[in-house]
């Protein structure tokens, strides 16, 4: 995909428009490149949903920076570097740890956190070889901040929506792409998530952005509730694909209509044929995403999460709660888990639990073993791929919410949902051959999002026989409405979790 070859397609099919924000950052990078070479001019094709202007301000760190700050928007501290020697001054100045950040890159690209100088000049020199501009932004570390972004459209009439409010449990520090996310955001006060939805739409306004489809990341301090903003992707980007499925509202699609001119208000909503697109999806369920890696297949690879991309691929799952989500989104990895642990495949560091027996004696254990409870809550700092079940054998070893919090910089929300899994696991554990209990805590542990293989391990019996009680007891899988609107109106074509 080069401009050369875009030219011979433009020369052959003579296009009226070309529309950039849908494919991508390489859709964005080659019809900036295009652009600047004459090629749409010279061919008389129009850049329609976002022009080459409100493309160059949101990509280019330096433009996106004065326009945030002519809006009144708090930033992280920065200054942009051409070379090395311009990364270090700047460094010393802000003082370390500073974050590196390229233009013009995806999926974090170049992109790095440095403690050291000597850290910095090796990523600094990557980071202006990934950029397509040789420029990079050092910014001021917002390192344990909580990370939110809005999945945002906007018309050529100034109507604006957000499509969704999405939450990382991970801190700042971990790329978005490699961080488990909750839709909608849970931590955020309702006064907190309507300066958010002001500050994005103020940003869609500045850039210029008239398809939609975008979407704007905030940081926000957890002890003193500074909010900044990080950036914003003016295109359709992965987390559209996942606010599309979380919420029924088919981004890509109004999109391309608000492209060539429709407003929000003339666009109806395929599932309830009421609403118009104007009319903000409402969800009443809780959706996560799981980011899946493969560092198995990349010898030599850190497989420490940072700021630059490492996974794969994701799963999505929809629940009533965050833990019935979660646990879902854990067996839809296909990395052979059957939920948060509790499922003969748990191991901690070269200890394998496979057996029952070996899952109660390490329970039993670990708060009296000091070097193995230190080890793993020094493990459970670093974000890794396996980093969710490490704050388990951290609460399991006896750390409060409160230290694994301060340890972490995850939310002490979330921390708080681990723990009730873990409490019902341990209630699931000691109602082993006890028939009464059992019954009492089937539905909860459905509710809770166990699957059948964890309650057989729990209670020592087979998973066919487990489903047979359960069955007999008349609970079964129900299934629920994604429908845009949280049942408010009859929904025509909705989808189901």
């Amino acid at each position: 995909l080069t401009v050369e070859f875009l030219e011979k397609v433009i020369a052959k099919e003579k296009p009226d428009a070309v529309l950039p924000t849908m494919g991508g950052q390489t859709g964005l990078n080659l019809a900036v490149e295009a652009y600047e070479k004459g090629v749409f001019t010279k061919y008389g094709v129009e850049m329609i949903g976002a022009k080459y202007e409100a493309i160059k301000k949101a990509e280019n760190r330096e433009e996106f920076k004065l326009a945030m700050q002519k809006i009144g928007l708090d930033l992280p501290q920065s200054g942009f570097a051409y070379s090395v020697e311009d990364a270090e001054k700047i460094a010393e100045k802000i003082k370390y740890p500073v974050i590196v950040r390229p233009s013009f890159t995806l999926g974090g690209s170049g992109s790095g956190i440095c403690h050291n100088l000597e850290e910095l000049r090796t990523t600094v020199r990557m980071g202006l070889d990934y950029s397509r501009v040789r420029e990079v932004l050092i910014e001021e570390s917002i390192l344990g901040w909580k990370e939110y972004e809005l999945e945002v459209m906007r018309d050529v009439k100034d109507n604006f929506v957000v499509i969704c409010s999405i939450e990382n449990l991970d801190p700042m520090g971990v790329h978005t792409g490699d961080s488990i996310t909750v839709a909608p955001a849970q931590t955020l006060t309702d006064r907190e998530y309507q300066r958010m939805r002001d500050a994005a739409r103020k940003v869609m306004s500045e850039i210029g952005i008239e398809t939609g489809g975008s979407n704007v990341q905030f940081a926000v301090d957890p002890k003193t509730g500074r909010m900044v903003i990080i950036e914003m992707n003016p295109r359709v980007s992965r987390s559209s694909a996942l606010a599309s499925k979380a919420t029924g509202f088919p981004i890509a699609k109004f999109a391309a209509k608000l492209a060539v001119g429709m407003t929000l208000d003339e666009i109806p909503n395929d599932i309830t044929k009421y609403t118009p697109a104007s009319f903000e999806p409402t969800i009443d369920y809780c959706v996560v995403k799981i980011p899946r890696f493969a560092f198995e297949k990349f010898e030599g690879v850190d497989d420490r999460l940072t700021t630059q991309m490492k996974s794969v691929g994701e799963v999505m799952s929809i629940g009533r709660t965050f833990k019935e989500a979660l646990q879902k989104g854990l067996r839809s990895l296909e990395t052979k888990r059957f939920g948060f642990g509790g499922d003969g495949k748990d191991k901690v560091f070269d200890l394998a639990l496979k057996t029952r027996e070996e899952y109660t004696a390490f329970l039993k254990n670990v708060p009296g073993d000091k070097a193995l409870r230190e080890k793993i809550f020094a493990c459970a700092k670093i974000p890794r791929e396996d980093r969710l079940f490490y704050l388990k054998y951290a609460f399991l070893a006896g750390y409060t919410a409160g230290e694994i919090y301060q340890q972490t910089g995850v939310d002490p929300w979330f921390l708080a949902q681990l723990k009730q899994l873990i409490d019902l696991e341990k209630e699931l554990l000691v109602a082993k051959g006890n028939q009464k209990a059992q019954e009492s805590l089937f539905l909860k542990a459905k509710q809770y999002g166990f699957s059948d293989k964890q309650l057989a391990f729990y209670w020592g019996l087979q998973e066919t026989n487990v489903r047979k009680k359960r069955k007999s007891l008349g609970i079964k899988p129900v299934y629920k409405l994604v429908d845009t609107c949280a049942a408010e109106f009859k929904a025509y074509t909705p989808y189901f979790y």
